[in-house]
């Protein structure tokens, strides 16, 4: 769970970081590239989250 933790606040970083270089540059890369980083992380936090769910699901036929 730590790692996950750390990994969250590593890709919120990153998009944040991205999204200010944008902000002050204009560069459109920039902007691409937090936009690309946002879709991975939610689609990895939605499976990280089926997972829960399953797990919740299953455990009490176990």
């Amino acid at each position: 769970m730590l790692i996950m933790r750390l990994l969250l606040l590593l890709a919120v970083l990153g998009i944040g970081g991205s999204v200010i270089l944008w902000l002050i540059t204009g560069n459109p890369r920039f902007k691409a590239w937090a936009w690309k980083a946002f879709r991975i992380v939610v689609v990895l936090l939605l499976a990280i989250l089926a997972l829960f769910a399953v797990e919740r699901v299953l455990a009490p036929m176990l």
